[in-house]
């Protein structure tokens, strides 16, 4: 086939002192950082749906992308021989993983027979470009959102028949998934919300929700995916309200419909902005909870109040994320997917690398960074030091179940006054950041 991209070549790492904005300055791929190559540490994954779905359009205004590959149909011919674009982009970018919806990487049918079949024929070319070239999938998805008959939600539709659809969706994509080496499967509940609660039984819908997930959950110890699940969160868009809002509300979920040993969270930062949350945030409640899995690396417009995926270059928000990233022990499964997109006005091809370039640079500092704090160890220590009350005495006793009110209440009548102990130094801990970026 013709090359997609015949002016570009594999983009090297030249170090930070190149001026050429085809080749990384920070990402070097091969790089011991705390143990483990950034290759390891950082688990890169491209979109399916962005980089080689999006067509720049927005609601005001059509499509800009410039993707000669493409011929515009909707058809499986097309649909294959943009697979050998996509795998030529991700192997000239380096980058080990992919992911993708079933509705991204392979046309709709008219009837859900055609659509898998349709599916089969694209995932046959998607196997063999896995095996030329050793790009992996990193996770799979099924897009149970677009069309019309999801207007209500999926697992979450008032009518019982979109719920059967969803589910035998959600089974073909999972299998697709497990044929493909996924290693891992995430749910992102497009439309699983309310616009209105007038018309909305909430308790019957989470009910719903959880007994999908719990079929998804058997189905895939019967055909033998060791892949491992995720939820998504994010508050709104499209609906007022999601299920999944942020991940508090996701573990809830979990935890309540005895779902929680099954899944993990991926979570993006531009949801985490929607909720009114910082990524950092959201990475350590899932992180305290053991379900931090995998991450959608991207960042919002805070001027703008919807998911606008730009891509992320700010070294702040990678440096702490990395941190909170490497505070729980690191990606497994899950990896750091670029679910972001070029902007309307990017349009020409090279953009994509343009993007996801400046992506990986700026996680590759991040990772540089936060590995050089964890090693200084101030924060480490300063965050030990400030609960120094809970190692010893009455502290320990508490935190070990053995204290009891009445104990506390004389301990308390005997001290006298409680001291608010150390000051938080929080513009302290700040400059300290400030001198590792």
């Amino acid at each position: 086939m013709k090359s997609a991209f015949p002016a570009i070549s594999k983009i090297k790492y030249e170090g930070a002192s190149s001026k050429n904005p085809l080749a990384f300055k920070h990402y070097n791929a091969d790089e011991i950082v705390a143990g483990k190559t950034m290759r390891d540490h950082l688990r890169f994954a491209v979109v399916y749906w962005h980089t080689f779905r999006g067509t720049g359009s927005d609601p005001f205004g059509a499509g800009t992308a410039l993707r000669p590959w493409d011929d515009g149909t909707n058809s499986v011919k097309n649909a294959q021989n943009r697979v050998h674009a996509a795998f030529e982009f991700i192997e000239k970018l380096g980058a080990p993983y992919y992911c993708w919806h079933d509705r991204d990487v392979a046309p709709e049918g008219k009837t859900l027979s055609e659509s898998n079949k349709n599916f089969d024929a694209v995932a046959k070319v998607l196997k063999e470009e896995q095996q030329r070239t050793g790009i992996k999938l990193l996770w799979g998805t099924a897009n149970a959102f677009s069309n019309p008959r999801y207007m209500h939600g999926a697992g979450t539709s008032c009518n019982a028949d979109v719920f059967a659809y969803a589910a035998a969706q959600i089974k073909k994509a999972m299998e697709v998934t497990h044929e493909l080496g996924g290693e891992g499967y995430t749910f992102w509940g497009g439309r699983e919300g309310y616009m209105t609660l007038l018309n909305t039984d909430m308790k019957r819908e989470l009910d719903h929700l959880a007994k999908l997930l719990h079929m998804a959950v058997a189905y895939k110890k019967q055909i033998g995916f060791k892949g491992q699940f995720y939820i998504e969160p994010k508050p709104k868009e499209p609906t007022k309200h999601q299920y999944d809002s942020d991940s508090a509300a996701c573990l809830n979920f979990l935890r309540e419909y005895d779902l929680l040993p099954h899944f993990k969270l991926n979570i993006e930062t531009n949801h985490a902005t929607l909720a009114g949350h910082t990524m950092q945030h959201e990475l350590e409640v899932a992180g305290a909870a053991g379900a931090l899995g995998s991450i959608d690396a991207n960042t919002g417009d805070e001027l703008l109040g919807w998911d606008t995926d730009q891509f992320p270059t700010n070294i702040y928000l990678t440096t702490y994320t990395m941190l909170a990233i490497l505070k729980y022990g690191g990606l497994k499964t899950g990896g750091v997917n670029f679910d972001a997109k070029v902007r309307r006005e990017s349009f020409e091809p090279v953009d994509l690398f343009y993007a996801h370039i400046g992506g990986m640079d700026a996680f590759a500092r991040g990772l540089k960074i936060a590995a050089a704090i964890r090693k200084d160890g101030r924060l480490c220590d300063f965050v030990k030091n400030r609960y120094s009350s809970w190692d010893s005495g009455i502290g320990a006793k508490i935190e070990s179940g053995k204290a009891t009110m009445k104990e506390l209440e004389t301990y308390i009548l005997k001290k006298g006054e409680a001291s608010p102990n150390a000051s938080g130094r929080q513009e302290f801990l700040e400059n300290l950041i400030n001198e590792f970026i």
